[in-house]
């Protein structure tokens, strides 16, 4: 297969992956949002919406406030984000044109059928309910992976569009797991200076805080099965890094991953599959009690920084080098 047919399809899969993880990002960040909370929590959640994606200085240099219209509109709407949902959609879309030889008719309409919807929303965009277009393109981007699933061969192209869909996922997974947990931590040192308000606050997010994100990767009715009691903050973790079962966490990701490269093997994917065993053995000879003596966070930069790695050495053995591209 051609660099830049491979190119593309890894592509496609990644920009239809990350648009339908912000579209989950910033639903769960508005309908909690609703609730009442003091405002410095609020501007806290949507600062740290930015940061899982590193794009404060880019909003920044387009607005004056970090409020929920503001960023709702940078990260739905706004081209110049190259991770706005429309900025994605897009994307996926034109990847997609480029190669509708290699996936199918059905595959290629809804794709296009998704794009052309979208210009009809973009029109209306003013009189849009959020949740409702949020509820859309978790949607069309589910029905999109359902479509290639149920007519692709499971060929190299269909190979490649799944390694990228899982990279992008156990990123994102990564990111949201990392950034919420940061949110959490600067929340109970804002609470703790409202003195009376302290014990209100802290019953508030101990709840509702890890609710919110176990629904942004369709955990929580998946969690409620698996653990009947409190959603705490080390058994969140425990599902999202180790569950084998949960199709976004650390662990699932990776072990997909495996098998994946395994069948698409040339002269330079014996480092590929060096470095995700190195980093399947270390999440099989962790747990979650360790994790969090060494520090979720550094455990979730440690992670992001290999497997981003590892998308680097996919990218170097199969794909258009980025400086060519």
């Amino acid at each position: 297969m051609l660099s830049r047919t491979a190119d593309c399809l890894y592509w496609m899969a990644r920009y239809t992956e990350r648009a339908e993880n912000t579209a989950r990002m910033l639903d769960v960040n508005h309908q909690t949002s609703l609730l009442p909370q003091p405002a410095e929590f609020l501007e806290q959640s949507w600062k740290k919406l930015l940061t899982i994606s590193k794009l404060e200085e880019a909003f920044l240099s387009k607005y004056d406030v970090v409020n929920r219209e503001n960023v709702l509109d940078f990260m739905i709407y706004e081209t110049s984000n190259p991770s706005s949902i429309v900025s994605c959609l897009f994307a996926a879309r034109e990847n997609a044109r480029v190669i509708r030889g290699k996936i199918t008719s059905e595959a290629w309409e809804t794709q296009n059928t998704t794009w052309l919807e979208l210009q009809r929303i973009l029109e209306a965009r003013n009189q849009t309910d959020p949740s409702r277009l949020l509820e859309w393109v978790k949607h069309r981007c589910h029905l999109f992976r359902g479509v290639l699933l149920g007519t692709m061969l499971k060929n190299e192209a269909f190979y490649f569009i799944n390694v990228g869909t899982l990279l992008e996922r156990a990123d994102n997974t990564a990111r949201i797991l990392e950034t919420k947990y940061e949110v959490q931590d600067a929340l109970k040192v804002l609470s703790s200076k409202k003195g009376a308000e302290e014990g209100t606050a802290g019953e508030f997010f101990d709840f509702y805080h890890w609710a919110a994100l176990l629904r942004s990767v369709s955990a929580f009715e998946i969690y409620r099965q698996i653990y009947s009691d409190q959603v705490t903050p080390k058994q969140v973790a425990q599902l999202l890094i180790f569950n084998k079962q949960m199709p976004r966490s650390l662990v699932c990701c990776v072990n997909e991953l495996i098998p994946l490269i395994s069948e698409m093997k040339n002269q330079q994917s014996k480092e590929i599959e060096r470095l995700l065993g190195k980093l399947k053995a270390s999440l099989d000879y962790s747990d979650i009690d360790e994790v969090f003596e060494q520090g979720l966070e550094e455990f979730i930069e440690a992670f992001l920084e290999r497997i981003n790695h590892i998308a680097d050495e996919f990218s170097n053995a199969y794909l258009i080098p980025l400086a060519v591209a």
